[in-house]
């Protein structure tokens, strides 16, 4: 085959089939294909789109482009979660031991942060030792043990989509639906999970921008997971603001760890509840969203999604003792509090924007290869529709550097806006969507 035919054929609106799409990822995986070519390739899908077979091929493409991990000797049915990305998101930290503990595995392949939304596996990472590389029997063994294991792709892991990802990364095609459904199922369907729960994000602080966009992205996920054979439902959540009350790598540890043992912020809980409980009714462990959310709540309240966390963290090499206190961590060498300068209410909180400040102090990266610091980021003490005074703080800025630039001081100012009424409540949770219907949220159970 000619790879020039085939980018032409894709730049011109057609579709390509099973046989050229096999061809051209191997080829490129062999290095016949040069990268320049696969540039081509990308931005040509990134303005024309793919259809659902074509999608459904890709994706199958780089499930075979390496190893599956067989979890077949894990019952009863395996549910994984993802999220599209968002601020001050430690949602999957809460869930996966949560779940776990609840009788529903939960196996779990995470990824790092880049640009304004922070990663899972930093997150973890800023637990001193953890290990978010395992052996697949390991990760089995894990699994058997607790109930959850939260992980990096491996190098055998879907390595087609690991190349193309960095590709797209640096050729302005990271936001194109067909290949964020492809790279995000493949791995999902190569680790073994038998259905999947869905946080697509949309607002401000959201990966990808506007409505219209965020539905077709949940929908799209819904059907190519199904149609793959992973039981998959999306629930669309506001990510106009921060997630919870902190933003930084160890800060939302911490907030997670808080969450674990029944300390946290309501917005945080909201949304973990509402994912996990759709988890265990996928699972078959509820009837309903209400049973859900009781079952989760008591293994808070018993100590047991608490114990699964720790245990977790154990296994996969972390220092534990740094969890049961806290006060041992090395604390910042700067922190900075930002007050109100009027009085009011808190109406926008520009989340995108504290992502960015956060990422300026040293919680985030602009290249995979960037080196983080784990305590920088910044502790919310105020959010949307909360009361505030002048020389009240808002929040707290903490990093290594030597100075905090003025530039992030102003994009906090600037993130904040203080009205003189309180603004109407944003829904948390906006629909449900499964492969069947679109549901809003919340829903009374039948």
């Amino acid at each position: 085959m000619n790879p020039v035919v085939l980018i032409e054929k894709k730049r011109d609106g057609g579709s390509l089939t099973e046989s050229e799409m096999e061809w051209m990822i191997r080829a490129y995986i062999k290095g016949d294909i040069p990268d320049y070519q696969m540039s081509a390739m990308l931005m040509a899908v990134y303005f024309q789109g793919m259809d659902q077979e074509e999608m459904a091929c890709l994706t199958q493409v780089m499930i075979d482009s390496g190893d599956t991990v067989d979890l077949s000797s894990i019952q009863p049915m395996k549910v994984d979660k993802h999220s599209t990305g968002g601020v001050g998101d430690k949602v999957s930290l809460i869930l996966a031991p949560l779940v776990a503990s609840a009788g529903v595995p939960v196996p779990m392949m995470a990824g790092r942060g880049l640009g304004h939304t922070g990663g899972t596996l930093d997150k973890l990472e800023s637990i001193p030792g953890f290990r978010v590389r395992l052996s697949e029997t390991d990760f089995i063994s894990q699994l058997q043990e607790i109930g959850c294991a939260i992980i990096g792709q491996t190098d055998k892991i879907a390595p087609a989509d690991r190349l193309l990802y960095a590709l797209r990364d640096v050729t302005g095609t990271v936001p194109s639906i067909p290949l964020i459904c492809s790279s995000i199922l493949s791995k999902k369907k190569a680790e073994g999970t038998d259905a999947l729960v869905l946080d697509v994000k949309i607002g401000a602080g959201a990966f990808l921008a506007g409505t219209e966009a965020t539905y077709e992205l949940a929908r799209t996920l819904v059907r190519l997971g199904n149609r793959i054979g992973i039981e998959t439902v999306a629930l669309i959540t506001n990510m106009d603001q921060p997630l919870g009350n902190t933003i930084g790598n160890w800060l939302e540890t911490m907030e997670a760890a808080e969450a674990l043992q029944g300390g946290g912020p309501g917005d945080l809980m909201d949304v973990t509840l509402a994912l996990g409980s759709i988890m265990l009714v996928t699972a078959g462990k509820a009837g309903h969203y209400q049973e859900g959310v009781q079952i989760l709540q008591h293994s808070i309240a018993s100590g047991e999604a608490w114990h699964r966390f720790v245990r977790m963290a154990e296994l996969q090499g972390g220092d534990i003792s740094v969890l049961n206190n806290p006060d041992r961590y090395p604390s910042s060498k700067h922190q900075l509090d930002i007050a109100a300068t009027e009085s009011g209410f808190i109406g926008n909180i520009d989340a995108r924007q504290l992502g960015l400040a956060a990422m300026a102090l040293g919680a985030g990266r602009l290249k995979k290869e960037e080196a983080l610091d784990y305590k920088a980021g910044i502790r919310l003490y105020k959010k949307r529709g909360d009361d505030v005074e002048t020389g009240e703080t808002l929040m707290t800025l903490f990093t290594d550097l030597s100075t905090i630039p003025d530039a992030v001081q102003s994009r906090v100012n600037q993130a904040i806006e203080i009205s003189r009424r309180p603004p109407d409540k944003l829904p948390l949770i906006e629909k449900i969507i499964s492969a069947d219907d679109e549901v809003q949220f919340p829903y009374e159970d039948q």
